[in-house]
């Protein structure tokens, strides 16, 4: 290599590229509001379809434990086949898939349909990031182009509630999932014009056993938490975690002995990355399922409607991207450690505030509580991701990109399971003390929206005393949920504290 070639500095970005760039956006824009809609559509969803608890559970967090056990292939598999053929195929099987979901006559298929867009989804983040890289070989460059498109993430999270809130105050809940077809409509009609082609000569093997593994591993925990949250300690339930245990170890030790492995256990021998990715994985598993009780709280219990729930949610919302903005520049000066630490203290107390939630109060307690709870965790959510990576050899830093990713989608899909089971729990548990009216169905003790639905066609005076049974239940649920969070954040502190604070300030 000549001095010349050496001195060359890259090609820099023009206006086609840029164009890709807002192109690449639009599917991230997507996955941010998307999340925040459904959370919106559960009661009415739930009503309409008539799932009970568990079902629920699974519509809401079965799209991202697919995300999750999908995301490190489908980032190995663009690298063999071309970043953009693979997010144009996960692109067309995306909008399919939302129709579907948008149409489910029943629960059953509702849940199918979101393991089918969690799949689809999984090919969008490792291909979008993968082709800026590509498409941006000019550090500042592409630099501005991660922090416009983790922007894209930002404003479909602050918008999120207004769209959907609109949405279903017009229209039923399935029109939630059409806002992807014409997003995913117009990628596939740009993508080919706009994004270039890039295909790794070195990618790994794909090893099929691996996927299937970490999937049975993840799915038989989770339903043997979901079942014993609704049915109690079983036979079914301690062989259902049994065989997740053992598909946990055989992964593990498959992992080691690939030379392509879908998890590459080196990488936590680097120092402060397995405490990095710990503090990751907690600080989303803490917030997911809280925010869904948020939700359904203010729907079922304050009697508000979605528009109104989703202006609940913006002084939250405000709050994460100051607190988006201001952790990079506070960690650029102070150790990362103090930052995360401090805003992890925030969101217990917004956890706590949540543990003192009533029925008959206000709505203020819930709009401090939501602040408090989005201010402390954007510091973990924003930084964590660049301390998983800036502890890697940077010789594996694209895998260490994957698992930080991957930690985030399953830290979110395990709180939904996780504070859902607890709060499901603590539902059934105070319901069976209430006994019935004649003709209620025993659904009503197994889920609010059933409660609230058979309570319309009772006398008044019955069904009053099943609603306020029913909203107390809940209430009592969404205090313990908290708590449970609480739990999971002093843990994610601990490792702050104790692990990660000897890391210079970023940069330095």
């Amino acid at each position: 290599m000549t001095a010349t070639e050496v001195d060359t500095p890259p090609a820099r970005a023009g206006a086609k590229e840029w164009t890709g760039l807002a192109v690449l956006a639009l599917p991230v824009l997507l996955l941010a509001l998307d999340l925040n809609v459904l959370h919106l559509a559960a009661p009415a969803l739930s009503a309409d379809l008539g799932t009970g608890s568990t079902q629920l559970l699974w519509v809401l967090d079965i799209y991202g434990f697919m995300v999750a056990g999908f995301l490190m292939t489908m980032g190995t598999l663009g690298d063999r086949i071309g970043r953009r053929r693979l997010l144009l195929i996960g692109a067309a099987a995306f909008g399919a898939a939302s129709v579907l979901a948008a149409y489910a006559p029943t629960a059953e298929l509702l849940i199918a349909a979101r393991a089918l867009l969690g799949i689809a989804g999984a090919t969008l983040m490792p291909s979008t990031l993968g082709l800026i890289g590509n498409m941006f070989a000019d550090a500042k460059q592409r630099s501005m182009a991660i922090g416009m498109w983790m922007l894209a993430f930002i404003i479909g999270s602050a918008i999120g509630p207004i769209v959907g809130g609109l949405m279903l105050e017009r229209f039923w809940w399935g029109s939630v999932f059409l806002l992807g077809v014409p997003v995913m409509a117009l990628l596939l009609i740009a993508g080919p014009v706009l994004l270039p082609e890039h295909r790794e000569r070195s990618a790994g093997r794909i090893d099929l056993l691996s996927v299937f593994q970490s999937l049975a591993m993840m799915l038989l925990g989770v339903y043997a938490l979901k079942e014993f949250a609704k049915d109690g300690l079983s036979a079914v339930t301690v062989g259902t975690f049994i065989a997740g245990v053992a598909f946990g170890a055989w992964f593990l030790r498959r992992q080691r002995r690939l030379p392509d492995p879908l998890v590459d256990l080196r990488l936590f021998r680097s120092p402060g990355f397995a405490a990095a990715l710990g503090v990751l994985l907690l600080a989303m598993l803490s917030i997911g399922g809280v925010f869904m009780l948020f939700v359904q709280f203010s729907q079922m219990v304050k009697d508000r409607s979605p528009l109104e729930t989703g202006l609940l949610m913006l002084p939250g919302v405000a709050a994460s991207i100051v607190a988006s903005v201001l952790a990079p520049a506070l960690a650029s000066r102070i150790r990362p450690a103090l930052v995360i630490g401090v805003g992890i203290v925030f969101s217990i107390a917004g956890m706590v505030v949540f543990t003192q939630l009533e029925a008959s109060g206000g709505v203020a307690t819930l709009i401090v509580g939501v602040v408090l709870l989005y201010i402390g965790l954007m510091p973990a959510a924003v930084l964590g991701t660049d301390l998983v990576v800036g502890s890697a050899p940077k010789e594996r830093a694209s895998s260490a990109a994957s698992l930080s990713e991957t930690a985030s989608e399953l830290g979110s899909a395990l709180s939904i399971a996780v504070v859902g089971a607890v709060s499901t729990a603590v539902y059934t548990g105070r319901m069976a003390e209430v006994p019935l009216a004649a003709g209620v169905p025993e659904a009503a003790r197994d889920n609010l929206p059933a409660a609230l639905a058979s309570a319309e066609h009772l006398p008044a005076a019955e069904a009053a005393a099943l609603v306020e049974a029913g909203r107390a239940a809940f209430t009592d649920a969404v205090n313990l949920g908290a708590a449970a969070a609480i739990g999971v954040l002093v843990a994610a502190l601990a490792i702050t504290v104790f692990a990660l604070r000897r890391l210079r300030p970023l940069g330095q």
